[in-house]
């Protein structure tokens, strides 16, 4: 099914198609012509040939019976019992008929008075022989016209499709980094030329879209970096003086918290922005378990009030070579939507087998709604609550530029399971 939906496919089927069916309409139309001319010829022969020696009888008793090589006439009484008409035939009424006898294949003109049968019989048995050889050759004419429409079809396609196919090559070899190469110069003016023109104009028009998002994104994220930079380090000199009140502590730490939040998704957002990895042969691995023991303790001022227990499970070391920023944008989005949506009851995080799962006891997620939640500005029906649903949508942009799987679905128990594959199995 494929190979049919390709453009020069459907022109090859559409020559095949049109030369078959021109060849089956001309061989049927050449037997039907065939059939039609030999029963109206012979048929019309007979008739006469009887007519007129009925005719002929009339006026001279004894004009005898004709005799040629393929056509025999009998005069019979009616009752009479003379044999000599076969009873196949001496039954039949008066016209032209076919019949097949053991003998052969047989046309019979028959003509019944009162008191005498005329009957005109040709042997058409050769002309049935001839018929079968003629069918044959038509078969045979029709296969040769189906592939000679096949051979056309193909060639023909070969030399349309040529600068649609050249110019699909040219598009594959485009890149993303540099600026496009003018297509329209390599195509006569005609319809292709003038597809790879728009085609032009559409390229030069995406790569300065691009390149401005580009710039302003990088100028972006260097700008920022300065200010956070300024806010953490403040920060991190008000914590560390020993007389500071409890409240004012948590917001500090609140802010701290924020703080790091920014930075890592200045970070990665300019990693994606890039379509960079930010890794290279001599990248160290970072560990999971040490970026996710630092997330939960920024994390732990959104338990607020809440009867919420929050748990880190380590079963085994899971390293992972990506910027420390980029895992830890990923698997704080996880905790902190898990932590969000969960009033009461716990919040497990499972370091493990290669992977990193995120258990809670919240409301769940309705399961029409599951294959959603990557979505851009998408939010379920029964969420409340602040967001602005891009935090799934950038998790899920990062984990297709690592090559990491992630999915949600539903726990038995109530809640529900978020699932980070840092690595296939």
């Amino acid at each position: 099914m494929l190979y049919r939906r390709r453009l020069r496919s459907r022109i090859v089927l559409s020559f095949l198609l049109f030369g078959t069916l021109l060849s089956v309409l001309f061989a049927l139309s050449t037997l039907f012509l065939q059939n039609y001319l030999e029963d109206t010829l012979i048929g019309a022969t007979l008739k006469q040939e009887l007519d007129d020696y009925v005719t002929q009888l009339r006026l001279d008793p004894t004009v005898v019976e004709p005799f040629y090589t393929r056509i025999q006439g009998y005069i019979v009484r009616p009752g009479d019992p003379n044999k000599t008409v076969s009873p196949q035939v001496r039954e039949l009424p008066g016209g032209v008929h076919d019949v097949k006898t053991s003998a052969g294949v047989f046309k019979a003109a028959v003509r019944k008075e009162e008191d005498l049968w005329a009957f005109l019989i040709y042997d058409v048995s050769d002309n049935q022989l001839l018929k079968k050889q003629l069918i044959f050759a038509l078969v045979g004419v029709v296969l040769l016209f189906s592939v000679l429409s096949f051979t056309l079809g193909a060639w023909s396609s070969k030399r349309v499709m040529k600068p649609v196919t050249d110019l699909a090559n040219r598009l594959d070899t485009l890149s993303e980094e540099t600026k496009p190469e003018s297509l329209s110069g390599h195509f006569a003016d005609d319809e292709v030329g003038q597809l790879a023109a728009a085609l032009d104009s559409y390229a030069d028009r995406l790569h300065h879209l691009v390149e401005r998002d580009r710039e302003f994104n990088a100028d972006v994220s260097h700008e920022l970096r300065s200010p956070l930079t300024v806010i953490t380090g403040a920060t991190e000199l008000l914590l560390a003086q020993p007389d500071l009140e409890p409240k004012v502590r948590t917001r500090l730490l609140r802010i701290a918290r924020a703080a790091r939040q920014s930075v890592d998704i200045t970070t990665a957002l300019l990693h994606l922005v890039r379509a960079e990895r930010g890794i290279n042969k001599d990248s160290s691995a970072h560990n999971v378990g040490k970026i996710i023991e630092e997330l939960v303790h920024l994390y732990e001022p959104l338990v607020g009030n809440k009867e919420l227990d929050l748990k880190v499970i380590e079963n085994d070391r899971v390293s992972v070579i990506a910027p420390e920023s980029v895992v830890a944008v990923t698997v704080g989005n996880l905790i902190g939507n898990a932590m969000r949506y969960t009033a009461q009851g716990e919040v497990v995080i499972t370091i493990g087998n290669g992977r990193v799962t995120v258990d809670d006891t919240g409301p769940g997620i309705p399961e029409d709604e599951l294959e959603h939640v990557f979505e851009r500005h998408y939010r379920g029906q029964n969420i409340s609550g602040k967001g602005s649903g891009l935090g799934l949508a950038i998790v899920k942009r990062l984990c297709e530029l690592y090559g990491w799987s992630i999915h949600f679905r539903n726990r038995e128990t109530g809640g529900l399971r978020a699932e980070l594959r840092f690595f296939a199995r």
